[in-house]
C-alpha cells in the first residue's frame, strides 16, 4: 500500500496522528527533502528505507514506489503541508492507478493555516471576508490567465499566496492593479511553525521593502486582506444570545 501523507507545515508535532503512525510502520519513505522537516524522519523505524525526492525525477520516484509495493512493502510518500495544495501528487496517483496499485491520501496541516495561527488571525471574519483564495503567481509552473492576481484581487477576499515571496514586488503590483488599496494589511510568514519562523507585517504599500530588508526569498506564506489585521468586524452569530440554532434557543 502507498500512502501520500501530509507532513504539515514544519513543526514535527503538527503532523496528524494518522500520518505519524504510518511513518512509524513504513518500510519505504520518500520525502520532499527541500521542504519537509527532516526531524520527522525520527518517527521512522530503524530499518526503513528512506529516499530524498529532491534529487529524483518523477520516473525514479515512481520506480521506487512500484518496486516496493510489488515486494509487499508499505510506502509513505511524505509531502510538505497538505499534499492537495501544490503537492504534485496527481501525476503520481494517476500512474499508480493505471497499474492497479492502491493508494491513500492522508491530509495534513497547510502552511496557510500554520501562518494564520502564527499571526493569530481568523481568515474569515464576519462582515469582513468569508472567502479565502489559495493561489500563487506564475513561475516555471504557469498560472492560467483567468486566475491572475489582478483578476482575483477584484473579489477583495482574503488571499493566501503560496510560492511567490521571491516575486513580492510583482505580487504587490498585481494586487494593487486588481483593486486592493495601498493600505490593505499584509503578513509574510517565513517557515511558519518552525523554530526559525519570522513574521513581517505591513501594508501593500510597504511590505515589499520590508520583505527585502528581511531577506526573505523562499518558504514563506503571504496573507493579504482586511481580515489579516481588521478589528472592525461583526461578532459571530453562532454564540449570539438572540440567535437560535439546532443546539440552542435564542434568549429574548
Amino acid at each position: 500500500m502507498i500512502y501520500f501523507v501530509g507532513a504539515g507545515p514544519g513543526n514535527v508535532e503538527l503532523i496528524t496522528v494518522k500520518g505519524a503512525k504510518l511513518l512509524g510502520k513504513a518500510d519505504v519513505i520518500i520525502y520532499a527533502g527541500s521542504l519537509v522537516n527532516k526531524e520527522l524522519l525520527t518517527l521512522a523505524k530503524e530499518e526503513a528505507e528512506i529516499y530524498d525526492s529532491a534529487s529524483l525525477t518523477l520516473a525514479e520516484v515512481l520506480e521506487i514506489m512500484v518496486e516496493a509495493v510489488r515486494n509487499n512493502k508499505t510506502v509513505v510518500r511524505l509531502h510538505t503541508g497538505d499534499p492537495s495544495l501544490y503537492g504534485a501528487i496527481q501525476e503520481q496517483l494517476d500512474y499508480l492507478h493505471s497499474l492497479g496499485i492502491a493508494a491513500e491520501v492522508v491530509p495534513g496541516v497547510s502552511s496557510a493555516f500554520a501562518a494564520a495561527a502564527s499571526i493569530q488571525r481568523e481568515l474569515t471574519l464576519p462582515e469582513v471576508s468569508q472567502t479565502v483564495i489559495f493561489t500563487r503567481v506564475s513561475g516555471r509552473t504557469k498560472v492560467p490567465e483567468k486566475e491572475s492576481l489582478i483578476k482575483l484581487a477584484g473579489h477583495q477576499a482574503t488571499m493566501a499566496i503560496f510560492l511567490s515571496v521571491h516575486q513580492i514586488e510583482q505580487v504587490v503590483d498585481q494586487l494593487l492593479q486588481g483593486g486592493y488599496t495601498p493600505t490593505t494589511p499584509v503578513a509574510v510568514i517565513e517557515k511558519a511553525s518552525w523554530p526559525e519562523e519570522r513574521i513581517v507585517r505591513g501594508e501593500l504599500q510597504d511590505i515589499a521593502e520590508q520583505v527585502k530588508e528581511a531577506k526573505i526569498t523562499k518558504t514563506a506564506m503571504i496573507l493579504v486582506g482586511d481580515a489579516v489585521a481588521s478589528t472592525n468586524y461583526a461578532l459571530s452569530k453562532l454564540y449570539h444570545p438572540e440567535f437560535s440554532h439546532g443546539f440552542r434557543r435564542a434568549k429574548n
